[in-house]
């Protein structure tokens, strides 16, 4: 591929395109004709035109997008965009995976030596169909790359969800919205209690106040009409005879269940609102939020927003790692913020301004913070990124009896036909792939260790698959000329590149060399 004079990326077919156009004009003439027609108004066929005319302009996109590679650069344009750059002044030439709900979907991005990421409108593959040729096509631009330009990888980097050069956009704007859902909260918490308040402690209005002080109660009496029981989420009521007082109140679904047709009530209004609604065997009262609830709500979203800082966090503190290189998971942080739920929130219940009123608020607050700063500190350091290597401590000897480890090759071998191998056995008998976790060696299939040679040993990539644990590492052996990964555990493979080398102290083993 290196002498590939030229890459061009148009959509596959022009046809769809050219009868989306040809819809989107005969839409739009419609349209035109109908509002022309009708003075103006704007009625069912003038809806259609105009969803017909919008096809169009998705089939002038299609018409018009061109990705367009030689040895003078790369560009592309769209229906309202253009951008062109010399390969001189691009720094890599990346994979992007994202993760739609039918399939993944392949992306090509563009890293110029600014550090802009450009992302290109085409090649784009969503199925395992149209990824040979996907994949042909980010190699003719790598060769054109390499051939005109001076790439910062030898190697394809493929960003994934867990990978540190994925951007921080997403989870910057979610911290951002729930961050500021927690502040609205909190600035209802004082207006929540005031208002409680002032309905637990209202009394009933003097002879000249009734019906003109609204904040103290009134009582009416009314009759029920009939009642109205939602089906669902919807709203229930309560209608009264003659629509005196008031025509109806909504209320609770268990609130309309209780009241019958000709029952007797008394209404109570504060504040121009029915509050409460009191008969002979029912009682609905309206239901003032604590100021309690509103804290809680207020520390949920501090909490939810605590998730996507961590994920920031992570890929700020991995800045200096290649882009494609798989991050810990955030898990431990997630356990964190659960951890803290179990003490915040009852706390945010019980104290909405969150100074403690008592030597027990004290305590409660004092070892809750103490517990999640040992947790935080506790996820910080299992998230730590380390350096892959096989200079680890050696296990205790088993005594020549075999010992089962959760390992496997990536590429198929004649050792490891078809991907079957999920551990590898160390014995006596020498190492052996195999397709379960023991006890003996049925199915196991020898591995050639005399041919096999440790030329690195790394952290996981994007583009290693999804069938490799982000806390594992990748010793990447040449196998005969023939590159293969083994992916295990950093200490299962320090264990298994030991026993691979223990016969041959002439093997030369690289660790944490990233390329």
């Amino acid at each position: 591929m290196s002498s590939v004079p030229e890459v061009t990326c148009r959509p596959r077919s022009r046809r769809v395109p050219w009868f989306l156009v040809g819809l989107g004009a005969a839409g739009l003439v419609l349209a035109v004709a109908r509002v022309a027609g009708t003075g103006g108004v704007p009625d069912a066929w003038v809806l259609a035109g105009c969803v017909l005319a919008a096809l169009g302009v998705a089939g002038a996109y299609g018409l018009i997008v061109r990705v367009h590679a030689d040895a003078s650069g790369l560009a592309y344009r769209t229906l309202l965009h253009r951008r062109s750059a010399r390969w001189e002044d691009v720094a890599d030439v990346r994979v992007q995976v994202q993760y739609a709900r039918h399939g993944d979907i392949h992306r090509v991005h563009v890293v110029t030596r600014g550090g802009r990421t450009w992302r290109l409108p085409l090649p784009v593959s969503s199925s395992a169909d149209d990824r040979p040729d996907f994949d042909a096509t980010v190699e003719a631009l790598r060769a054109l790359h390499r051939r005109h330009g001076s790439p910062e990888s030898d190697h394809l980097a493929v960003l994934s969800k867990g990978t540190a050069g994925r951007g921080v956009g997403l989870p910057a704007f979610l911290c951002a919205l729930f961050l500021a859902g927690a502040a609205l909260a909190a600035w209802f918490v004082p207006v929540v209690a005031a208002e409680k308040l002032a309905w637990t402690s209202a009394v009933p209005c003097a002879g000249r106040e009734a019906g003109r002080d609204e904040d103290c109660l009134t009582t009416l009496s009314a009759v029920v009409a009939r009642t109205e029981v939602a089906q669902g989420k919807g709203q229930s009521w309560v209608y009264f005879t003659d629509g005196r007082p008031v025509d109806r109140v909504s209320v609770s679904k268990e609130g309309a269940a209780g009241f019958r047709a000709g029952d007797r009530v008394e209404l109570t209004v504060w504040r121009g609102g029915v509050r409460e609604v009191v008969g002979e065997h029912h009682v609905w009262r309206e239901h003032f939020p604590a100021a309690g609830e509103v804290a809680v709500t207020a520390a949920v979203c501090v909490l939810v927003a605590g998730y996507p800082a961590a994920l920031i966090a992570q890929r700020r503190r991995a800045r200096r790692r290649p882009a494609d290189e798989l991050l810990p998971s955030p898990l431990p942080f997630a356990a964190a913020l659960v951890g803290t739920a179990v003490w915040a929130l009852p706390y945010c219940y019980t104290h909405p301004t969150l100074a403690p009123d008592s030597t027990g608020g004290v305590v409660w607050a004092g070892v809750g913070a103490v517990a999640s700063v040992a947790l935080f500190g506790w996820a910080w350091r299992a998230t730590r990124l380390h350096t892959p290597g096989t200079d680890r401590p050696a296990p205790p000897d088993a005594g020549g009896e075999d010992v089962f480890l959760a390992a496997r090759f990536l590429e198929s071998t004649e050792y490891n036909p078809h991907g079957f191998g999920t551990h590898i056995v160390l014995g006596e008998d020498g190492p052996a792939v195999l397709p379960h976790s023991g006890p003996g060696r049925f199915a196991a299939r020898p591995i050639p260790v005399e041919r096999l040679t440790v030329t690195t040993v790394r952290r996981p990539r994007g583009g290693d698959g999804d069938t490799v644990p982000s806390g594992w590492d990748i010793a990447e052996l040449d196998d005969d000329g023939r590159q293969v990964r083994l992916a295990a555990a950093p200490n299962d493979l320090a264990r298994i590149l030991r026993a691979f080398t223990a016969d041959d102290d002439s093997t030369a083993v690289t660790a944490g060399s990233d390329g």
